[in-house]
This record gives structure tokens, C-alpha cells and sequence, in this order.
């Protein structure tokens, strides 16, 4: 079952996970500069592709604010390594493959029916307080500038 979607001003739940290189990444590990928590349903799908090579395509503008980008979903490890080589994704994609949707669900984005995390994302700052989320449906595009517009300036 999920949990509450996290609120402007509440901590964000904890959490382990191994990034596309099998990397173990912390939630805690996060802790002392800003981070973008994105939570999308399925690698090598088209609104998911298009959205993640928009946060490609702008993590300049993130790194510049210090903000750390992690995209999440419940595709296992060897997928995600794949899905970010085939679109030259440098930024942490985070397995929540087993248990599986784990962190989807405390963040309150697992989609119990379909088994996938649902589009959230999350802007953390540096002492891992939730300062600003999105959440849409399933096949709707969230707008990357929105993301940015929500960090603290340099």
C-alpha cells in the first residue's frame, strides 16, 4: 500500500537503492546541496524517454544550482545501464526493482494496478526537506522547467 505523497515542508522518506552501475545511493547521501527526485514508470518509453533527455539535456543548468538529478523507477538495474547509455544519460538512475516500487510507494507514487511508479518528482533541499512536487497521470509529460524553477538560485 502507499504511503501519503510527501508535502512542501515534510522530510523525505529514506531510502537505498543501486543506480545504473550498480552504485548504492542514499537518500542521506544526498544530504548538503539540493536534489530532483523523478519518479517515471518505464525506461525506453516515449514520454519517459522524452523527459529524461530533457533532464539530459538541461543538467547544466541543475549542476549550476549544485542540485543532484535521480531519476526512479521499478525497471531493474541492467536496464536502467542500458536505457542510459543508449541515451547518454550521466545522471543517477535508481533501480526500485526489488522490493519492488518500494520507494515508489513511500513516496506515494507506486501505481498499485499497473505495477509502476507514477510520474512524481520531488525537489529536495539540502538538509533533505521536500520544497516543492508535481505529480501527473501515467501519459502525461511533466515540464522540466518547472523542475528548475523550483530550485534555489546559485
Amino acid at each position: 500500500m502507499s504511503a501519503g505523497v510527501p508535502q512542501a515542508g515534510q522530510t523525505a522518506p529514506d531510502f537505498t537503492a543501486r543506480n545504473q552501475h550498480g552504485q548504492e545511493v542514499t537518500r542521506a547521501s544526498l544530504l548538503g546541496a539540493p536534489a530532483v527526485l523523478v519518479f517515471y514508470p518505464f525506461a525506453f518509453s516515449g514520454i519517459c524517454t522524452s523527459e529524461l533527455c530533457a533532464l539530459r539535456d538541461d543538467l547544466a543548468q541543475f549542476t549550476a544550482v549544485d542540485a543532484r538529478v535521480l531519476a526512479i523507477s521499478c525497471d531493474p538495474m541492467f536496464a536502467l545501464r542500458a536505457f542510459a547509455d543508449a541515451q547518454g544519460l550521466t545522471f543517477d538512475l535508481l533501480a526500485d526493482h526489488w522490493p519492488h516500487g518500494r520507494i515508489a510507494q513511500d513516496y506515494g507514487v507506486f501505481d498499485e494496478e499497473h505495477g509502476v511508479a507514477r510520474r512524481g518528482s520531488f525537489v529536495l533541499d539540502a538538509e533533505g526537506t521536500v520544497t516543492w512536487s508535481v505529480l501527473t497521470g501515467l501519459g502525461e509529460a511533466r515540464s522540466i522547467a518547472e523542475h528548475l524553477q523550483a530550485l534555489p538560485a546559485a
